[in-house]
């Protein structure tokens, strides 16, 4: 038996004996999206958790991502397998200057997308996702300035469909997706003239211009579900993989690089690997703790989101 297989076996009678479950964001590693209980994005994995029976929430993501976990089930254990696993648009909006432009500006409608800390989702009147955040701006009375946070690329595109003038828009990015040039995808184009390009939201306006389908990652996986052969360029992190091949095994899957390390992995998600996994549900650690009081202002605003919804 090969060292992953019994890694794997540890992980699921851990599993059984801890009463956990396991989710999985789709830019996790193939392995450990193979032995979870649920595969999507952020929000969709925090509420499969509370639909599903267990003491222990095992979540295969990154921080922010575990942290919504835990806002939805305070009294579950929720456990991440690497506490580093951050993300470059939860570090490019501290809490502190979000709540100074609050004091500043008490009239304006903050819109936080869910890639922040549940410190900034407090301080937030309505959170989005990619796949919502055009609804969620658009429920917003159009006379009220919005403030739109963190992802600049995903605020110009909200702006673009939104027509709107009065959105200011935060200055962060991720580090996958905004780092995807121009020029690579014209390559990829180059060479499969007939695939169709889709692209996440989070991608840069000029990329965005040249794709055939924008959407979440969700939204990206559903679309190829529904379209299921061919060949695709995908501008977003190729951990998708796994679940583009689940639903359109006849369909080629061709990625771009980015700049950074010229690939399209996100090194935070990465930083997750079977063998943290299963240390993770041997000691329960590491652990997401929040404050009582922090969670509930968190909810309120994503409750507004659900409620748009």
């Amino acid at each position: 038996m090969t060292a992953t297989a019994n890694l794997a076996e540890e992980i699921l009678d851990l599993k059984r004996d801890r009463r956990a479950i396991i989710l999985a964001h789709h830019y996790q590693e193939a392995e450990i999206q193979e032995l979870a209980d649920f595969v999507g994005d952020s929000l969709e994995l925090a509420r499969k958790a509370k639909e599903a029976e267990g003491d222990v929430i095992a979540f295969c993501g990154v921080w922010f991502m575990a942290e919504t976990a835990k806002m939805l089930n305070p009294s579950r254990v929720v456990i991440v397998p690497d506490q580093a696993a951050s993300c470059s648009l939860v570090e490019g909006c501290p809490p502190e200057p979000v709540r100074e432009y609050r004091r500043r500006n008490p009239d304006h409608v903050i819109v936080s997308y869910i890639n922040t800390s549940i410190e900034v989702k407090a301080e937030s009147d309505i959170l989005c996702t990619s796949r919502n955040a055009v609804k969620v701006v658009n429920s917003i009375p159009a006379d009220r300035t919005v403030l739109f946070l963190p992802d600049r690329n995903l605020g110009n595109y909200v702006q673009k469909e939104t027509g709107r003038e009065n959105l200011k828009i935060w200055q962060g990015s991720c580090i996958v997706h905004n780092t995807f040039p121009l020029r690579r995808l014209l390559e990829a184009k180059a060479l499969y003239p007939e695939a169709v390009v889709v692209a996440h939201p989070e991608c840069p306006i000029d990329v965005l211009r040249h794709s055939d389908f924008i959407g979440s990652t969700s939204a990206i996986i559903d679309y190829c579900a529904a379209h299921p052969t061919g060949d695709y360029i995908v501008m977003t992190e190729s951990g998708v993989q796994f679940s583009l091949e689940r639903v359109a095994p006849a369909a080629r899957f061709h990625y771009v690089a980015n700049e950074n390390c010229n690939c399209s992995e996100c090194p935070f998600m990465r930083l997750n690997t079977l063998e943290k996994l299963r240390n993770s549900l041997r000691t329960l650690e590491p652990r997401v703790e929040l404050p009582a009081d922090l969670m509930s202002r968190a909810l309120v605003p994503l409750e507004r989101m659900l409620a748009v919804n």
